[in-house]
């Protein structure tokens, strides 16, 4: 049985979160800021939305281009000093965004944006796997609850921007946090013990990938909404994929992504129950604010209102997720988290047959922010916990591309089963129902505890 110095935090440890959060924290709310107000930017900037939705385009596939380097660029360079780097070049592509004049140079300032934000998120994950040990679950769980803020807070925060300043300041807002960011992770991130690893750049592998989820991710997200082009990205997305898998198995260890840690069975495991989780997260992301405004009729603020229930549900459960693991394992709390988002899931199905209910809607969204956290955080942990110390940067960067996968994949899935469904929403909501079984499927295999790789 653990004893409490055990299961106590360390001090450091906290301070390593408050640190390392602010990273994705401040990455999310300016995703979350600028998707709402690019309207606003775009009629400022004499533009149309066809080229305005680059500032977000861009973003993802920079964001994209640059995930598969993290593994190579931590072992080369060190995890703090790429931190580091990585803050600094977001916040001064921050300034950048804001001192735009034209569309083609607040494009240009997100590109190198998303190239810094591509690392961060990943680095922030390495870092808290590197210091929690055998309390990942409950690290991962104290430092998601502010990173869930962003969703709630940047709407808020970009609507009274534009009401009393201009469009600029909603990049500025990033320049104290970046600033403050900067030293306090000088201060209290801990230096790389470990040796650096000066192994050889796979520029081969690098060519094959990084196109390749570029290209995959940006034909899955333009598949749902034009045809031709983006399915001849789309596939040459996929044939760049498959390329670089033959290519990383002949490398091993020397390739951009070490594709022998699938091999792993605990880590193929979490792996997959990761990409369905977060592919059904995105799927209610997408289906249930278009049931509200479509189906039910709201206006799209009174929807964000009632969506809102789903943030205060996650930040209900995800402090509880290492207490949850240690006392009933890693299995058992997943597939119940799976189980409750179920349980969130019939009252919208329920709707769709009948009228709808805003108490239906609010518990029903409750119940399914609870699930979601359940479910993602002890297959996280799992995941990590399963490989070598010396792996945790490849893993770091293959957890990452599978969770971003996942979204666009089930998500354009679920928008075919839509357009198929003449503003129906019972078989849309069934097929949710059948991506949630997905997942329990996956779950139900995870280790019940969850086992440490000493090596």
């Amino acid at each position: 049985m653990n004893t409490t110095a055990e299961t106590r935090l360390d001090p450091k440890i906290w301070k390593i979160i408050g640190v390392v959060i602010l990273g994705p924290l401040m990455t999310q709310m300016d995703s979350t800021i600028v998707n709402v107000s690019l309207s606003t930017i775009r009629d400022d900037l004499h533009s149309t939305i066809s080229i305005a939705q680059w500032i977000i385009s861009a973003y993802l596939l920079a964001l994209a281009l640059m995930l598969p380097l993290n593994a190579w660029l931590v072992d080369r360079f060190g995890a703090k000093y790429l931190y580091l780097f990585c803050f600094s070049a977001f916040t001064l592509a921050s300034f950048l965004c804001g001192s735009a004049h034209t569309m083609s140079g607040l494009i240009g300032a997100r590109i190198v944006q998303g190239v810094a934000g591509g690392l961060l998120a990943p680095l922030a994950q390495f870092m808290l796997a590197r210091v929690a040990g055998r309390q990942m679950a409950r690290v991962i769980g104290y430092a998601s609850v502010p990173v869930l803020l962003a969703p709630l807070l940047g709407p808020p925060l970009a609507g009274a921007i534009l009401r009393y300043a201009s469009w600029p300041w909603l990049f500025y807002v990033n320049l104290p946090v970046g600033i403050l960011a900067l030293v306090l992770a000088a201060i209290f991130i801990p230096r790389d013990e470990t040796v650096r690893k000066r192994r050889p750049f796979d520029l081969p592998g690098f060519l094959l990938l990084s196109p390749g989820l570029s290209c995959f991710l940006y034909g899955f997200e333009q598949a749902s909404h034009h045809g031709g082009g983006s399915f001849l990205v789309l596939g040459l997305g996929i044939l760049l994929l498959g390329s670089f898998f033959v290519w990383a198995r002949r490398k091993k260890e020397k390739a951009l992504i070490d594709v022998e840690l699938f091999k792993i069975r605990i880590f193929s495991v979490a792996t997959a129950t990761q990409f369905f989780s977060n592919g059904t997260i995105y799927c209610g992301q997408f289906l249930v604010p278009l049931y509200l405004i479509s189906g039910a009729k709201l206006t799209p603020s009174d929807a964000g209102w009632v969506l809102s229930a789903m943030g205060i549900g996650m930040m209900c459960v995800y402090p509880l997720m290492g207490n949850l693991t240690d006392r009933f394992g890693c299995r058992s709390v997943a597939c119940a988290g799976v189980v409750i988002n179920f349980l969130g899931t019939l009252p919208f199905l329920w709707m769709a047959f009948g009228e709808y209910s805003l108490p239906l809607a609010i518990a029903g969204l409750f119940l399914r922010g609870m699930g979601q956290g359940a479910t993602g955080i002890p297959s996280l942990a799992a995941a990590y916990a399963s490989v070598p110390k010396s792996k945790l940067s490849y893993a770091t960067t293959s957890l990452n591309i599978v969770q971003r996968l996942g979204g666009p994949v089930l998500t354009t899935a679920l928008a075919v089963v839509v357009s198929f469904s003449s503003h129906s929403f019972q078989i849309p909501f069934l097929a949710l129902i059948v991506l949630q079984l997905l997942v329990f499927g996956t779950a139900v295999q995870l280790p019940m505890r969850i086992i440490h790789n000493e090596t």
